[in-house]
């Protein structure tokens, strides 16, 4: 009988795993529970349903990758960071004014591990995200065959409430990937936060778009609204392990003679 209900269920749209709505049935046929409570358990257990698969859905359309636990990040390793302003970024205010946030640091430093972060809270909070490297966003622009395809395509980096560039300065770009940056950025100013991670000074932008005439006008389009974030540390990639410990041996006693 069990088997039948939880078969209707299904087929009337209720999208709770088999095994969880067996152990409700359960739960209800031992507990004598009224229609009411009945009702409202199962709507609870759908809805619990309902927003997992709605997490992991704009998760896996953010594309953030692979990602280290915010708890792993050891504040002490660096000689410069604002833990602050970290933790007050978390409450994503800076969301709804779509202020921009710039991590900087030299390669290794957790700007990466940051901006994810950032950006899964941000998920977590219900707003749609996009995480991409810098190179892979003009790459994807620039195989657009027309310009109404880089219109359509476009919109993928403007809509999302928070958009992370990640790794500026990396890599040389030419001047209509500059368009292209300059473009998104500014189609977002004052409307959408964008966060960069780089290892550049605002005033070396020009040194990744060599030639570039918009450049001046977008860092000063991204700079208006922008909290930034200083890391100065060695690389994590280069620290050394911790030196393992081996415990101090009891001294053998000498057998009797």
């Amino acid at each position: 009988m069990s088997d039948d209900i939880i078969e209707a269920l299904r087929r009337i749209g209720i999208r709770a795993a088999r095994e969880a709505l067996a152990a409700w049935l359960a739960h209800a046929t031992k507990s004598r529970l009224g229609a009411v409570e009945m009702a409202e358990q199962l709507v609870a257990l759908e809805l619990r349903e309902r927003d997992a698969r709605n997490l992991a859905r704009r998760t896996r359309s953010a594309t953030l990758g692979p990602i280290s636990a915010l708890d792993t990040f050891d504040w002490n390793h660096p000689r410069v960071i604002d833990r602050t302003l970290y933790e007050l970024l978390l409450g994503l205010d800076f969301v709804a004014r779509g202020d921009n946030i710039l991590f900087r640091g030299q390669s290794g430093v957790g700007k990466t591990m940051l901006a994810q972060n950032l950006a899964l809270t941000a998920i977590q909070q219900g707003k749609t995200v996009r995480f991409s490297t810098l190179a892979a966003v003009l790459a994807d622009l620039l195989r657009q065959e027309s310009l109404p395809a880089v219109e359509r395509r476009i919109k993928r980096y403007t809509a999302p409430d928070l958009l992370v560039l990640d790794e500026l300065g990396y890599l040389p770009c030419d001047s209509r990937s500059a368009d292209l940056l300059y473009n998104i950025v500014s189609r977002r100013h004052e409307r959408k936060s964008t966060v960069i991670t780089t290892n550049l000074a605002f005033k070396q932008w020009n040194t990744v778009f060599p030639g570039a005439a918009c450049v001046g006008a977008l860092v000063d389009r991204f700079a208006q609204h922008c909290h930034t974030m200083d890391i100065d540390a060695d690389s994590w990639r280069q620290k050394p392990p911790s030196p393992s410990i081996t415990p101090l041996k009891s001294p053998s006693k000498k057998p009797k003679t």
